[in-house]
């Protein structure tokens, strides 16, 4: 990767200049000078998708600067040493191969002189027929009865990916029951175990390094109340509990056997590992078919990505844009509203792909950086915003770029309802981007005016508050329908959006020292939570924090 400060390049310069140009340019008229706009800025991926950033501030100048930007970083070369395996996760000296989990084309993937394909393949056929077995009914609890329920507990990762995509993919479902347990608070392990019955019950133990203290700590509660159980016996966990990780000395000690071990590697980022056996609750909640499928359409968009030209490369351009926007607009946050209740915990998922891998603050010459790196990610699905937070995108102060995501067809055709909410999608892009002006404020006063002049007069000073500015930036995916195939391919997307970011922001993408910060602090303090005395040894608030907890703790 090449590094060197992104301000510095002549690309970043120019785009500098071009921003004092264009900065009060109106979206309006932008499409009113350009009729060809939405076919210069718009593209398709498979006949599946179409992705539209024609309404966004930005035209042929601006792409044409940041797509130099990206070349200036060599971002394709880039792109191919992360296909072919080199070590671009520098502070922890990994390969970053995730794609490698989703590629079904090669037979060779050689890493460290090792073939990694082989063990990719070795891990997806334990899925295949472990996941046959207990959906089929074949895999029996320590009664003899079949699985009903499956609980994963992880967290991050192991947690998010897993989650979301089981929501998304609802009316795949089959008949089994799949939980998540993530959260520290008991509060989360409680009600989960409310809704279960241990003796139809697998637990799916996900943790990289087997001592992840959320993870282990709700791990072990569940094997204590499971051992403790009438009946049952040690032997009996080796027809419950598995586990997720590449600490197979761990998960031994923890009780699991070897049989029931699924493992995954260090060169998978916890963020990128939905692709590995992380996603093994998918696989029983979809079935392993359509599991394959979801790792087909990663694998399609991965293609995409490592050899489509950067004009039309979809997740390089929506990197840019994000750049353009972050850096130059001072946008400082970014959201994205998919209309589709399944999709609920798509943003959420987001969150960590984006804030985790980007949030750095040191480039990769080991300086302070002086430009924005991650931006902040949020979203709801739509229409629940529009009722929310859609006031302060129309009428607020904050530029907030959007993407828009809408599957054309539903899974459940009732009534009318979906045709009215694709109304509010595509009403919303175009309310944001053209907004209301004061002429078109006055004219639907005047005609209000004169159907209610005998009845009423209409308050002229109230107008001005009627006024939407519009100029707000959204990017529109519409999808033919969301499928374990599109829904890879939608995941994929993001995440290489987010590797062009991180190339071009000149950080590494690829490490998270500042969560290692806050897991070794939290155990330093959990010592000092076990001693009754007051405590004098950090800070005047925390030893105060502290202290009222030891006071008041019943």
């Amino acid at each position: 990767m090449k590094s060197l400060s992104p301000i510095t390049t002549k690309s970043w310069k120019n785009l500098k200049k071009h921003y004092l140009k264009i900065k009060d340019v109106h979206l309006r008229d932008l499409f009113q000078n350009d009729l060809n706009r939405f076919k210069k800025f718009s593209l398709h991926f498979e006949d599946i998708i179409l992705f539209d950033y024609s309404k966004n501030r930005l035209t042929s100048k601006t792409m044409f600067h940041l797509l130099n930007l990206a070349k200036e970083f060599n971002l394709k070369e880039s792109i191919v040493s992360m296909f072919q395996g080199k070590k671009i996760n520098f502070t922890e000296n990994k390969s970053v191969l995730h794609i490698a989990l989703r590629s079904f084309d090669k037979k060779n993937i050689i890493l460290n002189k090792k073939n990694i394909f082989l063990e990719i393949k070795n891990v997806l056929k334990k899925i295949k027929l472990f996941s046959n077995a207990v959906i089929n009914k074949k895999w029996k609890g320590y009664t003899g009865n079949s699985i009903t329920d499956v609980v994963n507990i992880g967290i991050g990762g192991s947690d998010l990916g897993p989650l979301m995509v089981t929501e998304a993919l609802k009316p795949y479902k089959n008949h089994l029951n799949v939980h998540y347990i993530s959260n520290l608070d008991g509060t989360h392990v409680t009600e989960i175990l409310k809704k279960i019955d241990m003796r139809t019950t697998i637990f799916l133990i996900s943790s990289k390094t087997f001592t992840t203290q959320e993870t282990i700590t709700n791990a072990t509660t569940i094997k204590k109340l499971f051992l403790n159980q009438k009946k049952v016996l040690k032997s009996d966990m080796s027809k419950h509990f598995f586990a997720i990780s590449m600490n197979q000395d761990e998960v031994l000690k923890f009780g699991i056997s070897k049989e029931n071990f699924f493992p995954i590697w260090d060169w998978v980022g916890g963020r990128y590992s939905v692709w590995s056996a992380v996603g093994l609750s998918i696989a029983l909640s979809i079935g392993y078919k359509n599991f394959s499928l979801f790792l087909k359409g990663a694998s399609s968009m991965d293609k995409h990505f490592l050899n489509t030209p950067l004009k039309k490369n979809i997740p390089v351009l929506l990197g840019l844009i994000s750049i353009w926007y972050n850096n130059f607009f001072n946008s400082q946050t970014e959201a994205i509203f998919v209309y589709d209740q399944y999709m609920h915990k798509f943003s959420t998922y987001l969150q960590q792909v984006h804030m985790e891998s980007n949030g750095k603050n040191i480039d990769r010459n080991k300086n302070i950086v002086s430009w924005q790196t991650g931006s902040i990610l949020w979203g709801e699905p739509g229409s629940n915003g529009q009722h929310s937070f859609y006031q302060l995108l129309h009428q607020g102060t904050k530029l907030i770029p959007s993407d828009f995501i809408i599957p054309i067809n539903t899974h459940n055709k009732i009534n009318d309802h979906h045709i009215k909410l694709l109304s509010h999608f595509f009403a919303q892009t175009r309310s944001l981007a053209f907004g209301k002006s004061i002429k078109e404020v006055l004219k639907e006063h005047n005609f209000k005016k004169k159907l209610l002049q005998d009845k009423k007069k209409i308050n002229d000073n109230i107008n001005i508050y009627k006024l939407c500015n519009g100029n707000q930036p959204t990017n529109s995916f519409l999808l033919k329908k969301i499928t374990p195939y599109t829904l890879g391919i939608l995941i994929a997307l993001y995440e290489h959006k987010v590797f062009t970011q991180g190339v071009i922001m000149n950080i590494f993408s690829f490490d998270q020292w500042g969560v290692e910060l806050g897991k070794s602090v939290a155990n330093n303090i959990l010592n000092e939570l076990k001693n009754k005395n007051l405590t004098k040894k950090y800070d005047s608030s925390t030893n105060s924090l502290i202290n009222f907890y030891k006071l008041n703790k019943e």
